[in-house]
Formats: structure tokens, C-alpha cells, sequence
């Protein structure tokens, strides 16, 4: 090496084949670090995100189901058939979603241990909801002690493990997010110094030849600074459509199903307070433990809605979410109707205004539900267009990436070359 510097055509060789190497590697790392981030835009758009929203659904299902065996339970034997029905269908869906997450989980990982928690505990649980059923047609109040048995089974092991299960996909969600907005910063200041070397190898020949311009290197200056720009551009439009849809869905989800999620368990709880008649008390033995879990779960129900309405613009998306809080209203007020019913011992108007038809609690529910999964539905259509997006900003420049590092590396050993043979 130290001789062949000593002469023009030695050096030309070192030059060259350190500009090749350099090309080379500018397209290979560019190639690694853009099919990484492709891979984890690819793993929002089709797993984590679709696990996301399962985890979610999941929770939904489960805890639907309580409220539906609760109303059940209220309305008397026979069970009505919608509530029957509403009962079946939830825990059909949980069921095949745990499944599904399942095929697509590590059995090792919080997500499958949390799955296994879920398989484990809903036959129990379902188990345990026959049994309030079967005592509930003969008319005996054991019926009563199995539904909050079963309800304390959902509350304490199932709801939780689903409630862990759906924050670590979430997680897992960000964390894939954050990945495939990671900046390249290895290739594009490989990419840089590509650019300076073949600006200095042409200067340098231009001091020597007088030559304005080699071809096979001005080739090889126009495709290395082709990469980077595609590089730089592409990563900058996946960048800014992925927080677009971080910051326009997910957040927006997250807050959306977070509300469902209390609009169900205060529903159940509501529900059971009538089941219970006050028989399950706080540890402090001064107040109903339904009730005060009813009031809970409104509360935060209240504070994710405003949070919802924050995120929301001034347009359709808005008006869901005030009509969601309206309902809220409407419900706390037809709620308190039905407790001074129910403490005047006028059970049966009670219950009318908790499970029956107009102006019931019921109504008021359905509609915060019916609101909030309109705007789940719409949230998740956006989230999902700007994610795929995203990953759309990154197609074919992993391949683009070898076959102009190629393009450059040719370029610029034909253009040495051509100097080379000037000494022939």
C-alpha cells in the first residue's frame, strides 16, 4: 500500500477502491437501517396495531358480557332473549380473540400470560353465570350470591388480566411506532461523507487534468445523492405521517376506549346495586360497594370524555363526543331517579328505570355506547390510513438503496479507471 502511494496510478487504485468501499457500504448500511424501520411500520399497520385494538375488544366483550347477565338477571325468569343473546355473542367474541391474540403472541411474554389468565378464568366464570341462571328460573335467591360471585370473578381476574393485556399491546403498539420513526442517522452521515469524497476525488482530478468533469464519477456524486435525498425525504414523510397517526388515532383511542371501558363497568355495577339490595358493603360497612363502584367508574368516564373532547376537532368528531357527554348527563340524573325509587321501596319503579325501555338508565347508556363506537370506528379508519401512510413512504427504498450504491460503486471505478488508463 505505502508503495503504490508513491505513484499517481497507485494512488488512483487506493482512491478508487476507497471510494467504492465507501459507495458499498453507504448502500448496504441504507438498505439495513430502512428495512428495519419498513418492518416496524409494516408491524403497526398489520400486528401490533391490529392486537391493539383486539386487546380492546377483548375488554369490551368481557365486561359487556357482565352487564348483559346482570340485565338478564334484573329482568326476571325467563331471561329476556336480547340480553341472552347480547350474553352469548360477547363471550363468543372474547373467546375467539383470545385465540387469535393467541397465534400471535409469545405464551412467555405479559401478553401470554395474560391470555392464559383469560382461558383459564372464562370457563369459570361462564360456569358460574349458569348456575345464578339455573337458581334465578327456580326463584331462589342463591341465584343472586352466584351472579356476584361470578361478577367478583370478572371484576378481580378477568377484567384486570385484560385491562394488563391491552396496555402492554399498546405498549408494544408505541414502542413499534417510535421504532419506525427512529432517524437513520448512520446511513445519512455515511451518506454525507459519500458526497464529500466524491467531491473531492473530482476536485482533485480537476486539478491535475484540467478536466471540468468525469463522467463515471459525476455518475456515482448523481446516484449517492440521489439515495440520500430519497432517504432523508422518505424517512421524513414516514416520520410525520406515523406521529400524524400516532397523535390523531392512537391518542384519541386510547382515551375512546378508555371510556367505553368505564361506560361498561359502570353499567354492571349499576346493575348489580339492584341485584345486591345493598347486602355488599364498602370494607368500611358504611356504603353500598356497587354504588360507590357505579360512581367511580362515571367519574373517570367524565374525565376520558374530556379528555376525548380535547382531542377532538370542532366538526362531526366533536359532536360524538358532546353527544356522548350528554348522554353521561342524562344518565347520572335518570340514575338518581332510580335510587330515591328504589330507597322510597319502590323496587319494581326502580328497576323500570334501570333496565326498561324509554327513559331508562338503559337508554342513556346505549347512547353513550352507540356514540363512542361510532367514534372508535372512525378513530381507527384514520389512525390506520396515516399509519399505512407511513409505511407507504418507505416502499422499494431498501431495494432502491443496492441498486444505486451499485450504480455509484460502478460509476466510480469506471471513472478511476478511464484516469487509470490514461497511463497506459
Amino acid at each position: 500500500m505505502r508503495a503504490a502511494a508513491t505513484t499517481e496510478p497507485g494512488r488512483l487504485r487506493i482512491i478508487g477502491a476507497a471510494l467504492a468501499l465507501l459507495v458499498v457500504a453507504f448502500g448496504a448500511v441504507t438498505a439495513w437501517e430502512v428495512s428495519d424501520r419498513f418492518a416496524a411500520a409494516d408491524n403497526v399497520v398489520n400486528r401490533s396495531q391490529t392486537l391493539s385494538v383486539d386487546a380492546a375488544d377483548i375488554y369490551s366483550s368481557l365486561a359487556d358480557a357482565d352487564t348483559a347477565a346482570a340485565s338478564a338477571f334484573l329482568s326476571g325468569a325467563p331471561e329476556p332473549a336480547e340480553f341472552r343473546d347480547r350474553y352469548a355473542e360477547d363471550i363468543q367474541r372474547a373467546s375467539r380473540l383470545l385465540i387469535e391474540a393467541a397465534t400471535h403472541t409469545d405464551s412467555a411474554s405479559t401478553s401470554g400470560r395474560q391470555i392464559t389468565t383469560l382461558n383459564e378464568g372464562l370457563p369459570v366464570y361462564t360456569g358460574l353465570i349458569e348456575q345464578a341462571r339455573a337458581y334465578n328460573r327456580q326463584g331462589l335467591p342463591l341465584g343472586g350470591g352466584y351472579l356476584r360471585y361470578a361478577n367478583e370473578r370478572m371484576t378481580n381476574e378477568l377484567l384486570p388480566a385484560a385491562e394488563k393485556l391491552y396496555a402492554a399491546e399498546t405498549a408494544r403498539l408505541a414502542a413499534d411506532s417510535d421504532d419506525a420513526r427512529r432517524w437513520p442517522f448512520v446511513s445519512l452521515a455515511l451518506g454525507v461523507l459519500v458526497l464529500a469524497a466524491l467531491l473531492w476525488a473530482q476536485r482533485r482530478n480537476y486539478r491535475r487534468t484540467n478536466r471540468v468533469f468525469n463522467q463515471g464519477l459525476v455518475a456515482a456524486t448523481a446516484a449517492s445523492l440521489v439515495l440520500l435525498v430519497w432517504l432523508a425525504a422518505g424517512q421524513t414523510f414516514a416520520r410525520v405521517d406515523l406521529k400524524s397517526a400516532q397523535t390523531h388515532g392512537q391518542a384519541s383511542l386510547k382515551v375512546l376506549n378508555d371510556a367505553r371501558i368505564e361506560s361498561l363497568k359502570a353499567r354492571a355495577n349499576e346493575n348489580l346495586t339492584m341485584v345486591a339490595l345493598g347486602s355488599v358493603l364498602t370494607p368500611d360497612r358504611k356504603h353500598d360497594k356497587y354504588e360507590m363502584d357505579y360512581r367511580t367508574a362515571m367519574a373517570r368516564l367524565s374525565t376520558a370524555l374530556d379528555s376525548a373532547r380535547r382531542l377532538a376537532d370542532n366538526g362531526a368528531e366533536g359532536e360524538r363526543v358532546d353527544a356522548a357527554r350528554a348522554s353521561v348527563a342524562q344518565w347520572t340524573a335518570r340514575h338518581k331517579e332510580a335510587r330515591t325509587a328504589d330507597a322510597a321501596g319502590e323496587y319494581g319503579t326502580a328497576v323500570a328505570k334501570v333496565i326498561g325501555g324509554a327513559d331508562s338508565t338503559r337508554e342513556s347508556f346505549d347512547a353513550v355506547v352507540s356514540a363512542l363506537d361510532v367514534s372508535l370506528g372512525k378513530k381507527q379508519a384514520e389512525f390506520s390510513a396515516f399509519a399505512s401512510d407511513g409505511r407507504r413512504a418507505l416502499n422499494g427504498l431498501a431495494i432502491g438503496a443496492g441498486a444505486l450504491a451499485l450504480v455509484a460503486a460502478a460509476g466510480a471505478v469506471l471513472g478511476i479507471g478511464r484516469r487509470l488508463s490514461e497511463y497506459r
